[in-house]
């Protein structure tokens, strides 16, 4: 978390929804040109349309407010990966070994008390 203390607008200022408004419109028309041109361009044109619709949408989005705050917090994640410790290969298949077992042991002790309550239901009714 961020120990920064941070006053925020509550509004957001009309050259920002102008952005917000452009980063959809680009990211559609890369969409809309990609089923247009179905079957006149070759696919790997389409997907492209479509990629170059996205990277220019995004690249609009992150010129606003909103993209500040996105790109801060993307950076302090980043960060914060770096601390982690990653479990060795051993450590992490030992793992999964157990949770494996332990998920098998108790799916059959759920079972045991399934047949159980269900024999016992079939004991009452048949009285």
């Amino acid at each position: 978390m961020n120990s920064r203390i941070e006053q925020r607008g509550s509004g957001t200022s009309g050259a920002d929804i102008a952005k917000y408004v452009a980063a959809l419109v680009l990211v559609a028309a890369g969409v809309a040109v990609f089923y247009r041109f179905d079957g006149q361009w070759p696919d790997v044109a389409r997907v492209l349309s479509v990629a170059g619709g996205v990277v220019a949408g995004v690249v609009v989005f992150l010129t606003t407010a909103l993209g500040a705050r996105t790109r801060e917090f993307l950076s302090e994640s980043r960060f914060e990966l770096r601390k982690v410790v990653w479990p060795k290969r051993q450590d992490a298949t030992r793992t999964t070994w157990v949770v494996i077992l332990v998920v098998v042991a108790i799916s059959l002790l759920l079972a045991f008390f399934d047949v159980v309550v269900q024999a016992a239901v079939k004991w009452l009714l048949a009285r």
